[in-house]
């Protein structure tokens, strides 16, 4: 294994495919695998979130890939933190990524018959014993690196007492923690998950699909591979806390009747990445969806799958960042501008473009007539001609935004000013006359003039204005709450804090900001999910919280110039 290793790194580094799909290439020339059966076993104890989008795409691709397919399986040995929610939450989120199993979804729980008879066969080959120590005393006994670990007192017990007593754990006689099975391996093994490891536990819980039929369960390392053998998987890939697990594995396999396939299961690892500014341990983001934190495991300041779909993000962006990773042994942290940047490609193809004002200022055309209204034909997407264009209502009365207005700008300030002329976006140029102050000073709208000349946003005499405003027309325009996401995180990773501290002091007090912002009429009657970009301000989704009295959108993200300018003054 170590040359086949070696040689594996080297090619990694040489460039070309990533290691694995080389692997599989040269494991199906020499006739090792007859095919390619890979598997997704995620637990189903919360949602999944970004970092798995890579185990998802890996495992589903390479199979597409090379005529085979992939396993969608359930780790579900766990009843204390797993339910039928997460079970289908996960199930929505691959289906969201673009990947369908079709006739290849299956469950821990299908095997449990299985699998005991396996332990059974363990403990009459004098391989698997039942201990009395508890979880705390198994783990002091263990040893270190440097130091062997303690047998247990039980190690030594009879084939048919360890029969009986296993038995008895199957009738539900023992207590949780009473009594666990162990493998019968090497106290003294350099490999530590190989001292005589727990199998089977005791507890009392409900399963989600089984119900009280058990009160043992199975431990992920010895189901995992016996479910491997089962399913007839050949490329068993996992991520990389799963290395020292790998003799294990194939111990379980050496001592058991498992393999009846053409071909033994075999267990590959790949580094995992991290993303920067967030968090992707299933605990801590339980513990942020528990704590109110957040509003939910589908808030969009979450990396869940179903945060990041709520947020707008698109399945060909996360999926199109899956495959610029390289697939390597060395982990990778991601920057958080690398995920945006390919949400920000693919929404630029794909979404259409929309006027919208976040911060308005009122504005008053007084040449235009009061009493009338035009439509003004505006482009649906730059980048897509097949969209055509739409109709927009322009009239007397506008909004801008508030920014891009200053009463006295400095030199470079090309956006209106008193005096200045810009141009309106798909509509006609505009002078700045007068502004209007309230009692306390501060501008509350603008009087402008117009030329009917400029109609589509070119003057005929030749004329050029250094601005261009993006508006909406006020008496059309669509009122709706608009939610602008920021990091969840301060810090790019939140974990690193000195001791004393936790993640929650890298909480951004300012994630969250919402306004109440004007849409262009086009926008009423949008459906939840609907992906535009909000011409200057970024990319923005429809929320599912919208009601027909109430449009939400959220940020998806910002237009490149905006997040550059951001983030370099945070």
């Amino acid at each position: 294994m170590q040359a086949e290793g070696g040689a594996l790194v080297a090619a990694e580094e040489s460039g070309g495919s990533d290691f694995i799909r080389q692997k599989i290439r040269a494991d199906l020339a020499s006739g090792r695998h007859p095919g390619v059966v890979t598997r997704f076993p995620p637990e189903p104890n919360g949602y999944l979130h970004v970092g798995h989008a890579s185990p998802i795409c890996l495992n589903f691709g390479v199979a597409e890939e090379f005529g085979g397919h992939c396993f969608l399986r359930f780790d579900d040995t766990n009843p204390l933190a797993e339910s039928s929610e997460f079970v289908e939450g996960m199930k929505q989120d691959i289906r969201w990524l673009g990947f369908e199993w079709g006739e290849h979804l299956s469950f821990a729980s299908d095997y449990f018959e299985q699998m005991y008879g396996f332990a059974v066969q363990l403990i009459e080959r004098g391989k698997a014993f039942v201990c009395d120590l508890s979880s705390e005393e198994i783990e002091a006994r263990r040893g270190s690196l440097t130091e062997p670990g303690v047998e247990s007192p039980y190690r030594n017990r009879s084939a048919q007492e360890n029969l009986e007593l296993f038995a008895r754990m199957r009738a539900g006689e023992f207590e949780p923690g009473a009594r666990t099975l162990r493998a019968k391996i090497d106290m003294a093994s350099s490999v530590l998950p190989n001292r005589d490891p727990i199998l089977y536990r005791i507890l009392e819980a409900n399963h989600h699909r089984t119900g009280e039929r058990w009160c043992i369960y199975p431990l992920y390392d010895f189901a995992h591979c016996l479910e491997d053998a089962l399913e007839h998987v050949t490329h068993s890939l996992c991520t990389l806390e799963f290395v020292d697990h790998r003799p294990l594995y194939d111990w379980i396999l050496d001592n058991v009747d498992a393999v009846t396939g053409p071909s033994r299961p075999e267990q590959t690892e790949f580094a995992r990445f991290d993303l920067t500014h967030t968090v992707m341990s299933k605990r801590l983001l339980r513990q942020l969806v528990e704590e109110g934190l957040v509003s939910g495991w589908d808030d969009p300041r979450l990396p869940t799958l179903r945060g990041l779909r709520r947020r707008g993000y698109t399945p060909a962006s996360i999926r199109n960042l899956m495959a610029s990773v390289s697939v390597t042994r060395r982990e990778t942290v991601i920057q958080l501008a690398q995920l945006e940047a390919a949400v920000r490609e693919d929404l630029n193809r794909s979404a259409p473009r929309a006027l919208a004002v976040l911060n308005p200022l009122r504005l008053v055309i007084e040449n235009y007539p009061e009493d009338q209204t035009e439509e003004l034909e505006a482009i649906n997407n730059p980048e897509d001609p097949s969209a055509g264009t739409r109709k927009i209502p322009f009239s007397r009365v506008l909004y801008i935004e508030r920014e891009d207005f200053l009463e006295d700008p400095p030199k470079k300030f090309f956006r209106l000013s008193p005096g200045r002329e810009v141009r309106l976006r798909y509509a006609y140029f505009v002078t700045c006359t007068d502004v209007v102050k309230d009692a306390s000073g501060k501008v509350v709208e603008l009087r402008c003039s117009y030329d009917p000349a400029t109609r589509g946003g070119d003057a005929p005499d030749g004329r050029k204005v250094k601005g261009t405003l993006h508006w909406v027309s006020a008496p059309h325009a669509v009122e709706a709450e608009v939610r602008l996401y920021d990091l969840l995180f301060t810090a790019e990773d939140p974990s690193a804090l000195p001791e004393g501290q936790d993640f929650r002091a890298n909480l951004n007090p300012d994630s969250l900001r919402s306004v109440s912002g004007w849409l262009e009429p086009s926008l009423r009657g949008a459906p939840p999910g609907s992906r535009f970009q909000f011409e200057r301000l970024g990319y923005f989704c429809v929320d599912p919280d919208t009601s027909q009295d109430h449009i939400v959108v959220n940020r998806t993200v910002t237009l490149r110039d905006s997040w550059a300018k951001q983030r370099a003054q945070r």
